[in-house]
Parts: structure tokens; C-alpha cells; sequence
């Protein structure tokens, strides 16, 4: 009996050993809990196992969820990998070696829940799943119907302002409308002032079209306001982007209220001009309008009044009627008048008519004279020099140089390019007047030389060269200039060139001094201006000759007083003796003569004298040479 009871207790333990080792055996599958993916891309979804203990066999399958029920999509076992048929993502599947499950290209039905699940035998079983979330960017929002014409009359009635459209996005995307860069709260209540209603299409693509119709009753002030539409779609890692339509006005229509008639031109208006005036109201569509000045008619067009050219006579009242047949009160007739001012200025008158004549000497008085319809000035001017500040000039003792044109200038301050002007010509009669004379130079004697003589004077006066050459004549203002080109010869050089200027009533003459040309690098040379001059040149060869003659007298010494040297150092050695009757010769002077000459031929040779020797050579022939 008791040997029975342990033998139960017995099997009992070893049971209980073998459930709880059973117990205590696992398998851990790890995968990423969630995966993002745009549509298109690929995608890999990882997947690994451990186990508390050796096992075999091994085998990993990979599920997806359908009608709340798994299938199998691929899996991995001792006979090798495969992938289901039949799961609509058999050609897109791809399981590898690391267990790893991936999907390329990605479609948007790919978005779901997947199941890594690992059976290790005794082991049990043990699975995880990734959440694979797709996104796509929806297109660019399109806005249709915001072309038609909204009546604002009719405060009852609600009116479809526009409809936004943005296609294939996913997940789903949303609209936002805004006015003015301001966001239109999302209202649903179509017994709101503004609503919207929105729409949703899910394509056969599995992507999503989003449109929204706003609704609306405007107001007169919509007319001014700017709408656009923005969907808003999520992207990878929580992002959140937009993309916004074309921005768009309404069409309203409303009644006139007020006209408005305005002067379209800048600054005061002046005769010459032209004129534009345009009526407009702050209705929509715009009425017809009638133009009138003093009740006579006038054609415009599309609220405009062009007036060209206008001149003082086209100042006055217009008027403008506006007929707005759309009026809350029926036929509502709409009128502004516009006051029009034309400034003017009268030609300038200039007194005495010119041309004018006058001797040297005399005094020439001018006026000129106009009218405004505001203050004007007179200023009188010749060659841009203002002479008077007003409508008269007095010239006294007149002198051949005021002879020109003289001009009168008439402006309206006030009037930016309100201006007038008249001219009168006075010309100054007189001997002629050389006013400048400007001397030539050369680089050598014989060189061409051109010189200008200019000339006052009326008559004009005519030129006379002396000598003469090549001339031309040219008139400039009331100046006349004479050119001439001639040789520089010695005789120009000495004495000059002369110009004459004369006329019925005088003449005028001027002589112009022609030099040859310095060397630039003797300028600093005090004497550098008479090296022109052949007496200078002269005593400088002079001057070169005597010092060359010092030189070689110089040398000539020095060479006498070596020989000597010599002479005495050869008779101190006793190689030289010599006999009484030999003195003479040794003893005779040694002469050497230095001439030195000019042009002129007024310097003098000089002697050089040697004193005796005390012992000289007997050998004459060796001195030969010396005499």
C-alpha cells in the first residue's frame, strides 16, 4: 500500500517536472512597431527570434489581417523560403535570409498591420506585428466657379462662392478656406452666414480626392477681398505641409450709391494739354454715362472724358450723369460736376522788333511784355547769362561785343513748364577789334606754322596777312576768325608775322611773334634762351676748341718731365758719359710749342724751357727723335 502511494507521488513529480520545465520554454519575436513609407518606395520590415533553449525545426511566417481573420503572405522554413499566391502582393513580396519582409513599390492598400510570427517546435510559438503607414502628397488645389457674378441684393439668399478641389492624396488630406490670408473657421451649419461643405472620393488607386464648396451671402466689401483655398496632408515623421490654390476676387454685383468724377491728369493744367476726366461709380457693372459743359454734350467713352489740346476756352464746369437702372429705389439718376482750370500764358512781346543796329558807344533799350491768368516773370538773357529780372534791359556805351542774339523768358512759377519766349538780334557797328593773338612755334627754322587771328567787328571784317599763306575764314558768334599756315623762315623767325583786320569804318592789326621751339631738357638752363641765337652757339665751339688745347698741353708736360727723369736716372747709374765737346749738345734747350687757336684766331702758342743737365747721353741718335 505505501510502496504504492510513492510510487504515485513519484510520477506525479516527474510530471510536474516536465509540465514546468514546458512552462518555463519561450520563443521572443522582436520587429519595429511602426514603418513609414511614401507610396512608390520600397519598404523592409525586419524580424528576429530568441529562444530560451535550443529547438527544432524552426519556422517563421509573415500575416496580414483579412476580414478579422490572418493569411499567410510568406514564410521561411527547413524546405526553404516562399511567398504566398493569391494575396495580391505575391509580384511585390520578397522575404530574405534575415527573415525581413519586403515590399516594392509600395501601394497605398499596403497600409495595415503585419504579423512576424516564429514556431520552434516544442518550444511553442511566438509572433509581433509593425504598423506599415503610407502617405502620398496630394496635387496642388484647384478652384472652380469663382467666375460667375454674385448679387449682394438679396440678403436671404446664400450664394456658392467656389468649389476646391485637390486630388490623390493620402491619407486623407483636408481643405482650409481663407479670406484675406485669414482662415475661414470650418462650419458645417448652413444657417450660418458662412459655411462650408465638404466631400470626400476615394479613387480606384486607394488615394483620396478632397473637395470643398464654400457658401456664402457677401457683402459690398467681399468685392475688395482675396480668397484661396490650402490642403493640409501629413507626411513622414509627423510632418504636417500645405499647399495652396490661386488666389481669386468675387464678382459681386451691387447698386450705385455714389459717382465719383475725377481729373486723371498730375499737377495744374495748362494750354497744350490733354485732359482726362473719368466718372465712375461704386456700383458693379459700371452704368452708362453722359458728359455735358454748360449743357452742351460732350462724347466720352466707358466713363472717360479726353479733351485734347486744350486752351483757355475749354475751362469751366463739367458734368457727369450716371443712369443705374439696378438702384434699390428704381431709376436713381447720379450727377457730379467737375470745375476745369486752364492755365495760360500770352506769347512775349519784345520791343523794338529786331533785328537791331546800333553804333559802338551808344545805349540800346529793350522791353518785352506778356499776360497770365497767375504771376509770371520776365528775365532777360544772352548765352544762358541772365542780364534782367524784369520785362526791361538798358545796354549802355555798347560795345561790339554785345552784338548777338538776346532772349526774353516769360514762366508761371506756379505752372511747371508754363514758359514763353521771344528774341530780338542786336548787332554793334564799329572798326573791327582783335581780341586775342596767340604767337607759334616750331621745331626748326623752315617748319609750317599756323596762326589764329579772331575779330570783332560790322561790317565783318576782312584779313590781311603779312606775310601771306594758306587761309581759311570761319565765323563763330559774332566773331570772325582768320587761320593761316605758313613756313617759318629765317625772316618770320626775325621779325614776325603781321595780321590786319579792316572794314568801311576802320582797322585793327596785331603781330604775332614765331619761335623756335626749347629743348625741354635745357629748360632749367638759365642761358637755354639764347640757344637760338648764332652768336651763342659760337663762342660754345670757341669755348670747346681752348679747352681741348689745355688738355693736350697738359699731357705734353707731363711727358717732358718723364723723359728728363729717365735721363737723370741713367746717368747716376754711369751708363751714360760724355766729353766736353759733347756739353753743348746735351745742354742745348729743349722747346715745345703749344698753339692754341680760334675762329677768331686770338690766342697764342707758349714755350715750355727745360734747365740743363748736369750729365747727359753722349749717344745722340738715341735723341733723334726729340728734335
Amino acid at each position: 500500500m505505501e510502496r504504492a502511494m510513492l510510487g504515485r507521488v513519484g510520477i506525479c513529480c516527474t510530471l510536474f517536472a516536465v509540465a514546468l520545465q514546458v512552462c518555463q520554454a519561450s520563443v521572443m519575436v522582436k520587429v519595429t512597431p511602426e514603418v513609414e513609407v511614401i507610396k512608390g518606395e520600397t519598404v523592409k520590415l525586419p524580424c528576429s527570434y530568441t529562444t530560451s533553449a535550443p529547438a527544432s525545426p524552426i519556422v517563421v511566417q509573415w500575416f496580414i489581417e483579412v476580414a478579422g481573420a490572418r493569411k499567410q503572405i510568406a514564410y521561411n522554413s527547413s524546405h526553404g523560403f516562399g511567398v504566398d499566391a493569391g494575396t495580391g502582393m505575391t509580384e511585390r513580396l520578397t522575404m530574405g535570409k534575415d527573415l525581413s519582409l519586403t515590399i516594392s513599390p509600395v501601394m497605398v492598400e499596403d497600409d495595415r498591420t503585419y504579423f512576424c510570427q516564429v514556431t520552434a517546435g516544442p518550444l511553442g510559438f511566438s509572433d509581433n506585428k509593425t504598423q506599415v503607414k503610407v502617405f502620398f502628397p496630394p496635387e496642388k488645389p484647384v478652384v472652380t466657379g469663382n467666375n460667375q457674378a454674385i448679387s449682394v441684393s438679396d440678403a436671404e439668399i446664400f450664394s456658392e462662392v467656389a468649389k476646391c478641389i485637390s486630388r490623390n492624396g493620402f491619407p486623407q488630406p483636408r481643405i482650409i478656406w481663407f479670406k484675406d490670408a485669414t482662415p475661414l473657421p470650418e462650419v458645417k451649419d448652413q444657417k450660418e452666414k458662412t459655411y462650408m461643405i465638404p466631400s470626400v472620393v476615394k479613387e480606384a488607386s486607394g488615394l483620396y480626392t478632397m473637395t470643398s464648396t464654400l457658401f456664402m451671402h457677401p457683402v459690398k466689401a467681399d468685392a475688395k477681398s482675396v480668397f484661396h483655398c490650402t490642403v493640409e496632408y501629413s507626411m513622414p515623421n509627423k510632418q504636417i505641409k500645405q499647399e495652396s490654390s490661386d488666389e481669386f476676387s468675387l464678382s459681386l454685383l451691387y447698386p450705385t450709391e455714389n459717382v465719383f468724377f475725377q481729373l486723371k491728369n498730375q499737377g495744374p493744367v495748362k494750354e497744350g494739354d490733354d485732359v482726362l476726366m473719368k466718372c465712375e461709380t461704386d456700383g458693379n457693372p459700371q452704368p452708362e454715362f453722359e458728359f455735358f459743359k454748360e449743357e452742351k454734350e460732350l462724347r466720352g467713352l466707358k466713363g472717360m472724358l479726353e479733351v485734347k489740346n486744350v486752351s483757355r476756352k475749354d475751362a469751366g464746369i463739367y458734368k457727369c450723369e450716371a443712369m443705374d437702372f439696378d438702384a434699390l429705389d428704381g431709376v436713381v439718376e447720379l450727377i457730379k460736376t467737375l470745375n476745369l482750370s486752364v492755365h495760360y500764358l500770352d506769347p512775349v512781346a519784345v520791343t523794338p522788333e529786331g533785328p537791331l543796329f546800333a553804333a559802338k558807344g551808344n545805349t540800346v533799350e529793350l522791353q518785352c511784355r506778356t499776360k497770365s491768368s497767375d504771376e509770371f516773370t520776365l528775365k532777360w538773357k544772352k548765352d544762358s547769362k541772365v542780364l534782367s529780372q524784369s520785362g526791361g534791359l538798358t545796354i549802355e556805351s555798347v560795345t561790339l561785343a554785345h552784338s548777338g542774339v538776346y532772349l526774353c523768358v516769360g514762366a508761371v512759377p506756379s505752372v511747371p513748364g508754363l514758359q514763353k519766349q521771344a528774341s530780338v538780334t542786336l548787332t554793334v557797328t564799329g572798326k573791327p577789334e582783335i581780341d586775342a593773338s596767340v604767337n607759334g612755334f616750331v621745331e626748326k627754322e623752315g617748319g609750317m606754322v599756323t596762326l589764329n587771328c579772331s575779330a570783332l567787328g560790322h561790317p565783318a571784317p576782312q584779313f590781311t596777312w603779312k606775310p601771306s599763306g594758306k587761309e581759311s575764314v570761319t565765323v563763330v558768334g559774332n566773331k570772325v576768325i582768320s587761320t593761316i599756315t605758313l613756313e617759318a623762315s629765317a625772316v618770320v623767325l626775325k621779325d614776325g608775322v603781321i595780321c590786319e583786320a579792316n572794314n568801311s569804318l576802320g582797322k585793327d592789326m596785331k603781330r604775332f611773334q614765331v619761335s623756335i621751339k626749347s629743348d625741354p631738357d635745357k629748360a632749367s638752363d638759365p642761358n637755354a634762351v639764347n640757344r637760338g641765337n648764332p652768336v651763342f652757339k659760337t663762342a660754345e665751339k670757341q669755348q670747346g676748341g681752348s679747352s681741348a688745347v689745355v688738355i693736350a698741353v697738359v699731357v705734353c708736360v707731363l711727358l717732358l718731365l718723364l723723359m728728363v727723369a729717365l735721363l737723370f736716372f741713367l746717368s747716376k747709374k754711369g751708363k751714360l758719359s760724355c766729353g766736353e765737346k759733347d756739353k753743348d749738345v746735351a745742354s742745348a734747350d729743349m722747346k715745345s710749342i703749344v698753339v692754341m687757336s680760334s675762329e677768331k684766331g686770338n690766342e697764342e702758342a707758349s714755350l715750355l724751357n727745360k734747365p740743363h743737365a748736369e750729365q747727359v747721353s753722349c749717344q745722340r741718335p738715341s735723341l733723334a727723335w726729340w728734335s
